[in-house]
């Protein structure tokens, strides 16, 4: 790899700024891996405030400009020598006419974008950019209230469902060839293709929510890239000499949707299932939307728009509803033009929906950025459950729906719906009869399960197909809905935000579907209610598509330590050579980071004094409790403003803030008295408002619209947290907010849980497995050892992730400071500092986990002073 990074390290990125040697660093590393190609990996973290996403652009966007360019020189050399034994005015005369249908196509593309460039620039001035729809031109959908007919089921065939495995969008017959001929999805003219640019590579970016795709978006408007032309083409063409990024987002329908009578349905399987019904040749109501033959103009006029603009997904919304343009559906005709493609995890990480949205990753660049729950977002996107009082709903809402239809039902629907009845029935009894078990949680066993009421000699495959080509959860749920509105005189029903048919899909799909990788599990929600959940053990089968398709694979995160398990479980029979990691150091100097391990309250040789370990057989000792808190106090009399302390979980925070309100003997006052008499104190709570807290927090430090509390002695706050709660992941404790981070022992997951124990068993066997397959000569002993040792870091690794991840929270740009206190004796051991992020290792002092509080108060006042800041006492 160092070759490569040497051979780019003279590439100018076209970076706004002047970047920092870091940047250069991760851009020159990430130019590298796209370079080579090949199905190359590279797993970079950046901390956060070191400018990650427009690095990424940078490098990304500079990479694929200049593959565009060197590729088409490729081209012409290919074709010269075809014509080697030609004469040489034969020779120049096709390349000549080669460059000169290239810049043609080129120029004709650019002056049309350069055009609505300048049409939307006008409009932004005139304040008129996002011009909403007037009444009138909506055609309206009134329904009466005895209108029913939209709920019956329609007669059911068995060739309709066996068209389900090649229609992966739902669509009719008729649209689907219709979308053949406007080049949208997996249908593309191959002649629009290469108008737009459809063979092109294309960067695939994905982020784990909204609003980081949003932010990513407004970075990629900063920096200028040179046109995609060589230079030879390019030649006095002052035009020609740079060219605007080409990026369309993508999304669900639920964001995109324009067709009120859609979505209002407000859940996405709802909208889903409604929206392709109105594709059905049998509906009666057809949206008005969808691209067709007579809106193909807008369709078009909706591609060069959305590749002109830079725009957003609530741009493409606007868009849409300006032109009167369905965006879900014209928005993939940009993509063959498109040079990067925004999209949220799901959309990226199941196959499914990659099909339905025509996404190709063949020889294309994906980027995954926040990628430090990557494990945890593939499992969460094949995750389901379903709950006993769900099932419960499920059933009196198909007694509703069959007592008003029964009658009408036809033959085939008849025999359907009773089967759906009975999968209900069968799994409300076995939850009942659990229910009534010691254990609050536990492995199910499918074929048990699937035994109640006879699941078993149901045709599970062909049940889903149906319920999925019927519609058969949004016709009834929304036929209830209906019945329910009117009889409390809403005219306007909406379905509930986690419609329980769709929820039984889901888990019905899982059901059908299990794998040596999945496990279902039971757990009680209480003492009348319990659920039913699968989970995914592990990553690699559902990542492997990816992994296997695409011509480079970027993960990128602020706090992506520990590394291996990126490697050992995403890409398991990946080539070494294959994977690039890189842990960058921060923008700070590093006079701005002091992190310090607090073993004991007393230095090593101490002979009286009280270590910490909060593991889970020790963490109740009062004595320790006792001293966190001293500690604690400690801190918060020499650190100015915020100080945020994470807890292992919300019950041990409950048990220590019950610790610290208790008076000790000979004391006037509680510790947790003493800690409020110092800073405002503020904790979170298990499903409460993050937000209300958040804020609070926020004003007693900086006050309230900036200026400070005058009416208290106090200096700053205190804010009790959770690793793996809502403060520790997504929350900017930047400057003042966060002078202070400190973690309270090392949040091992129960690894006495049913989902864990079964995490555990599986890594242990698949490891066996591989070893032996990989290295026969390996004696059994030795490779069970390897196993379990894999098993215990893919365990010891989910906890020190959690952990980077909360002190990810403070120093969030180059001239920000702050203080880490890392309270436990373990935080000294090798084994665990070499897991902590890079720019962390960094800033430990040396020897502090044999320092104790005296030594610790003495370098954080140092620290401090140094900074200039007034302490809190």
């Amino acid at each position: 790899m160092d070759e490569v990074i040497e051979g780019v390290r003279k590439i100018d990125f076209h970076h706004p700024y002047t970047p920092y040697d870091v940047q250069e660093q991760f851009m020159n590393t990430v130019y590298g891996v796209l370079q080579r190609g090949e199905g190359q990996i590279g797993i970079l973290e950046s901390p956060t405030g070191t400018g990650k996403s427009l690095s990424l652009i940078c490098a990304a966007l500079t990479w694929l400009r200049n593959h565009k360019k060197s590729k088409f020189e490729s081209s012409v050399a290919e074709a010269a020598e075809a014509f080697k034994d030609e004469p040489d005015w034969i020779i120049n005369q096709m390349l000549k006419r080669k460059r000169e249908e290239v810049l043609k196509q080129w120029e004709e593309r650019e002056a049309r974008l350069k055009k609505i460039r300048a049409k939307e620039k006008q409009l932004e001035e005139r304040g008129s950019k996002r011009r909403r729809l007037e009444n009138g031109s909506i055609r309206k959908n009134v329904k009466t209230d005895d209108d029913e007919e939209e709920w019956l089921l329609d007669g059911f065939q068995d060739e309709d469902a066996s068209q389900g495995n090649d229609n992966p969008s739902n669509f009719s017959k008729e649209t689907r060839t219709l979308m053949g001929k406007l080049g949208m999805g997996t249908l593309q003219a191959k002649e629009e293709e290469e108008d737009t640019g459809g063979n092109e590579i294309k960067i695939y970016y994905t982020s784990r929510t909204h609003s980081q795709l949003t932010q990513f978006i407004s970075e990629l408007r900063r920096p200028t890239f040179p046109a995609s032309l060589p230079d030879s083409l390019i030649g006095d063409n002052p035009g020609a000499e740079s060219e605007d990024i080409k990026h369309l987002p993508l999304s669900s329908r639920q964001r995109l949707c324009i067709n009120p009578s859609v979505s209002r349905l407000g859940s996405l399987p709802a909208i889903n299932d409604r929206c392709t019904e109105l594709q059905q040749p049998k509906s009666k109501d057809k949206c008005q939307f969808v691209p067709n033959a007579d809106n193909l103009s807008l369709t078009h006029q909706f591609r060069d728009n959305a590749l002109a603009t830079l725009p957003d997904i609530e741009d493409l919304f606007e868009l849409g509803k300006k032109l009167h343009v369905c965006p879900y559906y014209a928005s993939r005709t940009a993509v063959p033009g498109a040079e990067i493609i925004t999209l949220p995890y799901p959309l990226l990480l199941q196959k499914t929906a990659r099909d339905a949205l025509g996404i190709k990753l063949e020889d294309n660049v994906v980027i995954i950025d926040e990628a430090h729950n990557i494990m945890d977002a593939v499992a969460n996107v094949y995750a389901s459950e379903i709950s006993l009082s769900e099932l419960k709903r499920a059933r009196q809402m198909l007694g509703v729906y069959v007592k008003k239809f029964g009658k009408k039902l036809k033959g085939e629907n008849r025999v359907m719906v009773a089967q759906v009845a009975r999968v209900i029935d069968g799994l409300r009894d076995w939850l009942e009869s659990t229910l009534e078990l010691k254990n609050d949680q536990g492995i199910v066993d499918p074929n048990v399960l699937l035994r109640s009421k006879g699941i078993d000699q149901i045709n599970m495959y062909k049940l889903i197909q149906y319920i999925q080509d019927s519609k058969l959860a949004y016709k009834i749920e929304g036929y209830v809905a209906q019945a329910e509105s009117q009889s409390t005189d809403d005219s306007s029903p909406k379905f509930s935000s986690s419609p329980v048919l769709h929820t039984l899909l889901s888990f019905l799909v899982s059901l059908n579907n299990l794998s040596s990788e999945g496990r279902i599990f039971y757990h009680k929600v209480s003492q009348s209610d319990i659920k039913l959940s699968y989970l995914l053990l592990s990553p690699t089968h559902a990542f492997s598509s990816i992994a296997s398709s695409a011509r480079a694979i970027i993960l990128a995160g602020g706090t992506m330590s520990p590394f291996e398990d990126y490697t050992t479980h995403l890409f398991p029979n990946l080539a070494e050579n294959k994977i690039t990691t890189l842990s960058c150091g921060h923008v700070i100097p590093s006079s701005n980071l002091c992190v310090w391990t607090l073993a004991s309250m007393g230095q090593k040789n101490a002979t009286r004094k009280v270590e910490f370990e909060f593991s889970f057989q020790k963490r109740s000792d009062k004595s320790m409790i006792g001293e966190l808190g001293i500690a604690i106090l400690n801190i918060c009399t020499v650190v100015p403003d915020g100080v945020v302390v994470f807890f292992p979980s919300y019950g041990y925070l409950d048990e220590v803030v019950a610790a610290w309100s208790e008076t000790s003997p000979g004391q006037p006052k509680s510790l947790w008295d003493r800690l409020q008499a110092k800073k405002a104190v503020f904790r979170e709570t298990k499903g409460g408002s993050s937000d209300e807290v958040l804020e609070q927090y926020t004003e007693a430090i900086l006050g309230i619209d900036g200026k400070p509390n005058t009416t208290t002695t106090r200096n700053g706050a205190l804010l009790l947290s959770v690793v793996g709660g809502k403060m520790s992941e997504g929350i900017n404790f930047s400057d003042r907010l966060g002078r202070c981070v400190v973690v309270v022992g090392l949040p091992y997951p129960n690894i006495h849980s049913p989902d864990w124990k079964a995490r555990i068993e599986y890594i242990e066997s698949t490891t066996l497995e591989r070893l032996k397959a990989s290295n026969p000569s390996l004696s059994y002993s030795e490779a069970l050892a390897t196993a379990k040792q894999a098993a215990r870091d893919f365990y010891e690794n989910a906890c020190m992730r959690a952990v980077n991840q909360s002190i990810g929270r403070a120093i969030r740009h180059r001239n920000d400071y702050a203080a880490i206190v890392l309270v436990d004796r373990r935080f000294g051991t090798d084994r665990i500092r070499a897991k902590l992020p890079g720019w962390i290792r960094g800033g430990l002092v040396e020897g502090s986990e044999n320092g104790g509080l005296g030594q610790m108060m003495g370098k954080l006042s140092g620290f401090f002073r140094s900074k200039g800041a007034p302490s809190s006492a």
